[in-house]
């Protein structure tokens, strides 16, 4: 076990690595100008464009910023906007060409409403999904079956952004049901900060749950077929022991591995939520430097987003052995 863990993660630090080095060369062989997006609208000549490139060393070779920025990750640096140097102490992901403030600064602050946003939400879908996955196989072929399958590929066929939209549009601004959703952190005032994120969580909980339904039913339909199902079935075992200790617990492994990476997308940023319901997180921020064009900040991202995924796989793959004594990882 132990060797497999240190195996994954060398493994895990070099997909990081390699994401890195893709995400810098794109930007450097993209169509974005730096100094056009950290020069001011009224001052900006070709001349100072250039003189602003040359100052940030954006005309040096790619291998050359690459080790620049890589080297601040560790050791910190001095960013220079044009005699205005801002420190960045280590990890240092860079300085936003927009608010001249250090990215990790930035996402660490955003990072708490993104990470209540992926609990809540998962504390929804997923025993949501299990739950009726589970129900739906059970009575397979009965109207129960029928309905939950037919209202999950309805709900999942409306675009995302829709459905929070009108939710938003209905539940908060036409019927006022619930308040404007909005991020109070939890250390504040644990109140606020439930009643703001209510909404999204709801949103984001019963609409991730249709492919959790449909999964959950399908595996465990599989496990239910199985010979040992059979065997308990003929010991006189209950039926809701056979599904509960037996047939749920084999039937939630490759649902675990679909839970992993979509927990770690939404820690990389719920963006469609975060959007529509005014949440400055992760996601959110993204999108703006993006429009942009605040390379620091879509960097750092990515890496965060390929940080959480690998993770995520690490801790699934370890949860198998324990989930599932057949699974035996070496």
């Amino acid at each position: 076990m132990l060797g497999y863990i240190i195996r994954r993660l060398i493994s895990a630090v070099l997909v990081v690595i390699i994401t890195s080095m893709l995400v810098f060369a794109l930007f450097f062989y993209g169509p974005s100008n730096p100094g056009q997006a950290l020069c001011s609208s009224n001052r900006c000549t070709p001349e100072r464009v250039e003189n602003i490139n040359k100052a940030l060393g954006f005309n040096d070779p790619v291998t050359t910023q690459y080790a620049e920025w890589a080297k601040g990750v560790f050791a910190g640096r001095t960013v220079d906007f044009g005699g205005a140097p801002i420190d960045c102490p280590a990890p240092c992901f860079g300085v936003s060409y927009q608010d001249r403030v250090p990215v990790t600064e930035t996402l660490s602050e955003r990072f708490p409403a993104t990470l209540s946003l992926a609990i809540g939400g998962s504390f929804i879908f997923l025993p949501l999904g299990l739950v009726l996955g589970v129900l739906a196989a059970r009575k397979r072929g009965t109207s129960i079956d029928r309905g939950l399958v037919g209202s999950s590929l309805i709900l999942s066929s409306i675009p995302y952004y829709l459905v929070g939209l009108m939710a938003y549009l209905y539940i908060v601004v036409f019927w006022g049901l619930l308040p404007s959703s909005d991020y109070n952190p939890i250390t504040e005032n644990p109140w606020k900060w439930f009643t703001g994120l209510l909404l999204p969580w709801i949103i984001l909980g019963i609409y991730n749950s249709t492919a959790y339904a449909r999964f959950s039913r399908g595996s465990m339909l599989e496990s239910l077929g199985e010979d040992y199902v059979r065997t308990a079935r003929a010991k006189g075992l209950t039926e809701r022991r056979i599904v509960v200790k037996h047939a749920l617990r084999a039937a939630i492994v490759p649902v675990l591995t679909i839970f992993g990476l979509d927990f770690a997308g939404l820690l990389a940023g719920t963006v469609f939520t975060e959007y529509i319901f005014s949440i400055n997180g992760i996601g959110r921020t993204a999108l703006l430097a993006i429009n942009n064009q605040d390379f620091p900040i879509i960097a750092a991202t990515v890496l965060v987003a390929a940080a959480f995924v690998v993770l995520a796989n690490l801790v699934v793959d370890i949860l198998y052995s324990v989930v599932d004594p057949r699974v035996r990882l070496t």
